[in-house]
This record gives C-alpha cells, structure tokens and sequence, in this order.
C-alpha cells in the first residue's frame, strides 16, 4: 500500500500555506539537479543549489507555519530540514562527507508528480504504431518475441486510460473558460491549457487521408487471427512457460487469450472514446468561434451611428423621381449563406465485421497430442533411465555395454545416452551407478561405440527431477 511505505508526514510541504514553492523546489531537484547524477549529491552543494533557486522567490511566497529566516544561509538550512523531517530526502556519510538523496519511494512519487506537471499529450498514431508493431512481432516469432505480446497489451491498456481521462480533463478546463470574464484569460486558457496541453499531438489527422488509425484494422486483423491459431496460442504459451510468466501451460494459454482477447476489445470500442473527445473539441471550437466572431462588436457606437445614418436617411424627404440605381460593389459581395459558420460534419460510423465463431480443430488437437506424445518418447529422464538399466541389470551388480540388449527404438533412446550417465542430470545417477570405460567396440546393429562397464553402487533413490 501506498501510504505504508511513505512517511507519515511527506505531504505536509505540499499542504502549507508554501506548497507552491515546496513542489517547484521538489520538481527542480528532480529533473535538474538529481536528474543524471548517478551517486548522492554532497550536502553542501545540494544547499547551494537550495539557496539559489529560493532567490528567484520572495520571502512571503516561501512563507511556512514556521517563519522562515531572513538569512539566505540560515533559510536554504530551514528549506532543506523541511524537506528532511518531511521524508522526501534522506542524509547519510560516506567517509565522514554527509551526501543527500531522494528517499526511494518519495521518488516514485514525484516522477508521477513530474509526469502531471507535463501534461498528458499523447500521439495517437504512435500509440496505434507500437501496438501494431509489439503484435506482428509476436506473431510472426511466437518462440522468441512472446514478450511482444505482453507489451502490446499493455500499450493498449496505456493508451485506453488516456483516452478515458482525455476527455474528463477538456471538460475540466472548458469549465474553467466558461467561468472566465475576460475574453483574452478565456482565449489563453484554450490555446496554452487545452491545445496545447490536453489535446492530442496530431489529433487533426484523425480527419485527414493519412490518419493513423488506418492501422487499427490491421491489429483487430492479427488479433482476431491469432486468437483463431491454436498453433500460435500454444507457440506464446510455451514461450511465457519457458520465460517464467506462468506456473504452468494452462496458466500461460489463458494469459496469451486474455492479452489478444483485451488488444480486440480496446482497438474495437475506440469509437465511444473518440466521439467523447470529438464532441468536447467540437463544443469549445463553436465557443471559441462564436466569442471571435462578436469580439469587435461590443461596443455601442456603431448602434448608435447607424441609427443617426438611418434619421438622416428619413429626413430627407421624398425621394428623387427616378430613384438613384444601386451600386453593386464586386470587390466586396454581399454576406450570405458561404459566411455561415457550420459545424463539423459527423463522423462515419466504421462497419463491425462480426468475428467468427472459435472452435478447435479436432485435427490440430490430435496434432498436438503426437507431437507431446513424441516428445515424451524421446525425452531420458532419471526414472526411465533407472528403469531401463535395472531391468538390464536384473540381479547382477554389473553389466558389459556389449551385453545390453536393444530391442525397439525406446530402448535404443536410452541406450545412447548411457554412455553419459556419469554427468547426466547434474550427477544425480553417479551416486546409484558407475560408469567405466573397457577396451573393444559396442556394435549391436543400433550404435557402434567403445565398450562400457555399468556397475551398481548403492540403492539411493534419485531425487525427482
């Protein structure tokens, strides 16, 4: 749990009546001053750096519930006992040097403190890239890239929380222009807060030729095929198996269904997402347009002179007989429906192709049980190979490799290996049998090799490998 492994009192700096100043200081010790320092920073040259930027701030924005001293020596020490007795730092010697660094886990917090201050503008192409890319990878090299997989995955996940909160975050700051009495505050809360900040890098080319979700259809394609092949779930599985990522092979085909199952179902339910995003831009965008459009227009003196052109107008009397032809300036047409501000046109819903029903082939399982059964067959283990020599060895204590007889194929698996029994399976057999080499040749019509001697030591049970 979070607040089980940070200190009781690390968020009492961001909670004074100083707390502006206390993240700025903590943000700016983490991205400038520890940011590429691979060991602690002396405490000297971390109160220098203290010192210096608390000048850029005046006492009363630094102001705690403590007063804070005037001396700039005395304050920089108030500063960083703050952030010590807080346990955002924490103070050690090495060879009589006292050396200062960011407490392990108050460091995972301002990384993510570090990550808000930034802002969450995402690229929507390369995000869809990287799926992509992470799922052809592992498709295409199940046995060495299944690491691909979890990694698309998730990305997925990544980039569908970005989404969700996306569009939570533009309503926020269209609150915030829409409280906003002075138009210019409004104008530089949506350009610098929401453009730039919030919405996405290259959120214009979703409406262009060359939009990057044109990919998408490629990674609902390999992730409906994938979850189709049997063979290739059973590739990834054994690879996650292999790897450590599963306890056994049902666990890791489970997993490998569930990542492409969730890869599916992210890049397939996009378009709720996006038509909430689309729908807040779209409403800002006729806010903006509609305050741009009356900005020049507030003031009651272009009222009030045209009424005056309107009485003179009047007060001239009859008009002349003929009346005076108008003139049509061609430079400057009339304002008509063109001018009309019109709003974004709706998106075309994209057509959802049903998937197919998943069935399992009956002969891909019976593929996969020859090929298990195969591997059975020719794999030694202790136990087989036990029971192959004391069936050779019936009663004796030892036995010649030329009177060994080999009869089938599964016999002549373990047959070849005997030879190696010394060092097989780490040793474990050299404390039941002992090996030694005899002079003249083993041809049984199987294998042609120097003659052995194969004696049995002791009855020790050989532990299950």
């Amino acid at each position: 749990m979070l607040f089980t492994r940070l200190s009781d009192d690390l968020f009492r700096p961001l909670a004074s009546p100083s707390r502006a100043f206390n993240a700025a200081l903590l943000l700016h010790l983490h991205t400038r001053v520890f940011a590429d320092v691979a060991d602690p920073l002396r405490k000297g040259e971390l109160l220098t750096e203290i010192g210096d930027f608390a000048e850029a701030f005046s006492q009363g924005e630094i102001a705690d519930d403590e007063t804070t001293p005037a001396d700039p020596v005395e304050r920089r020490s108030a500063i960083y006992r703050r952030l010590l007795d807080a346990g955002w730092l924490t103070e050690r010697r090495e060879r009589y040097v006292p050396v200062v660094e960011f407490d392990p886990e108050a460091r995972l917090l301002i990384e993510e403190l570090a990550r808000l201050d930034r802002g969450e503008t995402r690229s929507y192409g390369g995000a869809v890239l990287e799926v992509l890319g992470s799922l052809e990878s592992a498709i295409a090299n199940p046995a060495d890239r299944s690491e691909a997989l979890v990694n698309a995955a998730k990305a997925s996940r990544a980039f569908l929380g970005h989404l969700r909160s996306l569009a939570g975050a533009m309503r926020k700051v269209e609150e915030r222009i829409l409280r906003e009495d002075d138009q210019r505050a409004a104008f530089r809360l949506y350009f610098e807060e929401f453009v730039a900040r919030h919405l996405v890098s290259d959120y214009r080319t979703l409406h262009t030729r060359l939009n990057p979700f044109r990919f998408r259809s490629g990674i609902v394609r390999e992730a409906a095929r994938a979850l189709r092949d049997a063979l290739t779930i059973r590739a990834l599985a054994e690879a996650g198996l292999r790897e450590g990522r599963a306890p056994d092979l049902g666990s890791a085909e489970r997993t490998v269904r569930g990542d492409l199952a969730e890869i599916l179902a992210v890049f397939e339910g996009l378009d709720r997402h996006l038509d909430a995003v689309d729908a807040v831009v779209a409403r800002l965008e006729r806010r903006i347009a509609a305050a741009l459009r009356y900005l020049d227009h507030r003031d009651s003196d272009r009222i009030e002179r045209v009424a005056a052109a309107l009485r003179a107008v009047g007060a001239t009397g009859t008009p002349p007989d003929p009346p005076p032809m108008a003139q049509v300036s061609l430079l400057h047409p009339p304002v008509g429906e063109p001018h009309l501000y019109r709003p974004r046109n709706a998106r075309r819903p994209i057509l959802a192709e049903p998937l197919p029903e998943i069935w399992l082939d009956p002969a891909v399982e019976a593929f996969i049980a020859a090929k298990d059964a195969f591997r059975q067959r020719v794999a030694v283990t202790p136990e087989r190979m036990i029971a192959f020599v004391e069936g050779q060895l019936g009663r004796s204590t030892a036995i010649r490799g030329s009177q060994i007889r080999v009869t089938d194929v599964d016999a002549f698996v373990v047959f070849q290996r005997l030879r190696e029994l010394d060092v097989l399976f780490d040793g474990a057999l050299g404390q039941r049998y002992r090996l030694s080499r005899l002079e003249g040749r083993v041809s049984n019509g199987w294998l042609d090799c120097p003659d052995f001697l194969l004696e049995r030591t002791g009855l020790r049970v050989v532990r299950e490998r």
